[in-house]
């Protein structure tokens, strides 16, 4: 099996297990049939470095490119996508179709790695500034590494319901109800006064609309209602700029508010000499943290471990680490520690 059908056959799996069969369909038919032959062929399968999820995402970046002309009605895709559902022999017949109508599309678009703006994460957010709000009852600052268009960073226009309980503002047209394990976050209303994220590759909200839809998946409309609705929302507060940098320059306290530095499924993306000195200088601004300038750092990491990702937050001072749990990499679930 080539590294390109490996890439691949893992997506397929990793696609089944988050719900999306649709995409379990059309990953296992490009582990399958996908040849050098075909467009775009050579450059795909002569791709350098990891292929799969963990680095460069090429599976990703290919059925993003697709879905993007669905989205659009180009490329004959849509009589064979959802939500229609087709045997693999009329699914394939539709892709070759659009691999060689679409081909300078489809190069442009895989150049950039997906950035998945997966709103259902702000459910850890939520959690994670509730327990901050518990500990420090200040306002909060907020610094998002890996932010791509931002809309994680206004989880607290985002609402939770959790069964009877409704966690952030009364009238949000966003409402996230994941599968609830463990006990309630403590009640309270944590305050962001200011917000900020950074990536490399920022995208706007406007210019970029139809690049975050496609990185969702065509079997998965729910997701997009809710990434539409979180769009309408957001405001463009993402500096292109290197993530470690731009954190060194946001580190300095401020008295009176709680910085809040986070990412979600964004960390491992960074170089290893660059999260460790990212690492040294969070730890460097947590010791001079004080009651009136405290920092907190959360993280929705992959782990290794499974399911999910981890959530663990680091509170200065003190330099306390909390397991909360684990929260499926789409937010479909989470399992609060408490």
């Amino acid at each position: 099996m080539t590294r390109l059908a490996e890439a691949f056959t893992y997506q397929a799996r990793s696609c089944e297990d988050l719900g999306s069969p649709f995409m379990g369909q059309l990953c296992a038919l490009f582990a399958e049939r996908l040849t050098p032959a075909h467009p775009l062929g050579p450059r795909l399968f002569d791709w350098p470095g990891d292929l799969g999820p963990g680095a460069e995402s090429v599976p990703l970046r290919l059925c993003s490119a697709l879905h993007a002309l669905r989205l659009m009605d180009r490329g004959g895709l849509t009589p064979a996508y959802p939500p229609q559902r087709v045997d693999d022999d009329a699914l394939w017949d539709a892709v070759e179709t659009a691999l060689a109508l679409e081909t300078a599309f489809i190069d442009d678009f895989i150049k950039s790695p997906p950035q998945t703006n997966e709103v259902r994460r702000s459910a850890a957010l939520i959690l994670a500034g509730h327990v901050i709000h518990d500990r420090f009852a200040l306002p909060l600052r907020l610094s998002e590494l890996g932010a791509s268009a931002g809309l994680n960073l206004f989880w607290d226009r985002f609402a939770l319901q959790l069964g009877n309980l409704r966690l952030g503002p009364g009238h949000s047209p966003l409402v996230l109800t994941p599968d609830w394990h463990g006990p309630t976050p403590p009640p309270n209303n944590p305050t962001v006064i200011e917000r900020r994220g950074v990536d490399l590759n920022p995208l706007d909200t406007v210019r970029d609309r139809l690049r975050l839809r496609a990185y969702l998946w065509p079997d998965q409309t729910d997701r997009l209602h809710w990434t539409d609705a979180a769009i309408a929302m957001s405001d463009h507060v993402v500096d292109r700029a290197d993530g470690i940098d731009w954190l060194e320059s946001r580190l300095p306290h401020q008295s009176g508010t709680c910085h809040m530095v986070y990412s979600t499924v964004a960390w491992q993306y960074f170089s290893a000499g660059a999260r460790a000195r990212g690492t040294a200088l969070v730890e460097a601004a947590g010791r001079s943290a004080t009651d009136l300038s405290p920092l907190a750092w959360f993280t929705v990491e992959n782990d290794g471990n499974s399911p999910g990702a981890a959530m663990t937050l680091r509170l200065w001072p003190g330099d306390i680490t909390l397991n909360l749990g684990r929260i499926d990499f789409h937010g479909r679930w989470v399992r609060f520690s408490g």
